[in-house]
């Protein structure tokens, strides 16, 4: 039996495959746009440079201020560049942190912004992004978010290093796990989302062993792309709420943060979205979801407890505190009590129980 839905399929032109960056001039020019200020992150300025010299005489500039959480002033300040520079679009490049500059520049401007991701973050598809401000992420949902056009060229992911890779990965498989229970959840997507998790799944372990390999990369890239429509589509619950309190708060890095929670997460939602599980454990060829993604965690060498990527212990209760305030849709009550032994786990990196 099919239960009752709705799905809303949101509006992306996606170009995909090994040497697709170099389309990058005519899907600029597709967009009516004759200057493109480039954005990156500092780290990432050299794949900034790389686009820019594609686009040659189209490229208006390079502004290599895009830092972690997004804080609101970078978007003002990227803004402000454009308008000094005569640009009249946007190309983000880069994983999370630069895609949600541009994301923020999306919201708020007409310019159209063109994404080139280098990670398996996913983030271009979803019309979610954290925003800090005054010390405080918040959390905004806007379809206007999305990047008009997205080139994924899985040769521009083969310089992430393995401790970039895992993590970002498994950030794109915690964006499908939501999807699977999240509010707006449908046969459509939850079938998009079990297929970015077996991608990943195989992918993975390739890119961590071997990060020159390209068929292990394109799956990874392919896996992140789906996971991110999932998201999209689907809608967030508990992970994400932990992450973006978790991460916001403390300072610690976006994708190391999903990483980590994401598997105590699944275990304490596990009771109430059993058929969410079940399409994980197919995806994984596994039994039990939650210890299936912490073992592919492990295996790929990537952190499994929040005090090892800079966690305080007593930054907990605050959390918890933080987490159950305004909490997102969940297929799962959430209790105060629960959420606190939730992180508990997490910190020490515990497996979760059978």
């Amino acid at each position: 039996m099919i239960d009752p839905f709705t799905y809303v399929g949101l509006p992306a032109r996606v170009v995909f495959g090994p040497g697709r960056r170099r389309e990058l001039p005519a899907e600029v020019e597709r967009l009516g746009a004759k200057r493109a200020l480039v954005i990156s992150t500092p780290e990432q300025r050299g794949d900034a440079e790389m686009a820019a010299g594609l686009l040659n005489g189209r490229a208006a500039g390079i502004h290599d201020k895009a830092v972690m959480h997004t804080p609101m002033e970078t978007v003002h300040e990227a803004r402000r560049v454009a308008e000094e520079l005569d640009a009249d679009c946007y190309v983000t490049v880069g994983g999370g942190t630069a895609i949600g500059l541009g994301k923020g520049i999306a919201l708020e401007s007409e310019k159209p912004v063109l994404a080139v991701p280098t990670t398996y973050a996913g983030s271009e598809m979803t019309t979610i992004q954290g925003f800090t401000e005054g010390g405080v992420k918040t959390t905004k949902l806007d379809p206007r978010m999305l990047p008009r056009t997205v080139i994924y060229d899985p040769e521009l992911t083969v310089s992430l290093p393995p401790s970039y890779s895992g993590p970002s990965g498994m950030n794109a498989i915690a964006h499908a796990v939501e999807a699977l229970y999240g509010e707006h959840a449908n046969p459509v997507t939850s079938l998009i989302a079990e297929e970015g998790i077996r991608a990943l799944g195989i992918g993975l372990p390739k890119v961590c062993a071997e990060p020159g390999d390209l068929d292990g990369r394109t799956h990874a890239l392919y896996g992140s792309w789906l996971c991110g429509i999932a998201l999209g589509a689907g809608g967030m619950a508990l992970h994400h709420k932990l992450c973006h309190v978790v991460g916001g708060s403390f300072g610690l890095a976006h994708a190391p943060t999903h990483t980590v929670i994401l598997p105590h997460a699944m275990a304490y939602n596990a009771p109430a979205a059993e058929a969410a599980m079940a399409r994980v454990c197919r995806a994984l060829g596994a039994a039990n979801a939650p210890r299936a993604v912490y073992d592919l965690i492990g295996a790929i060498g990537a952190p499994v407890a929040l005090k090892d990527i800079g966690m305080p212990e007593d930054g907990l209760d605050r959390a918890a505190d933080l987490a159950v305030r305004n909490p997102y849709y969940n297929p799962r009550a959430i209790t105060r009590d629960g959420i606190r032994n939730l992180l508990d786990d997490a910190f020490h990196g515990r497996r979760p129980a059978a």
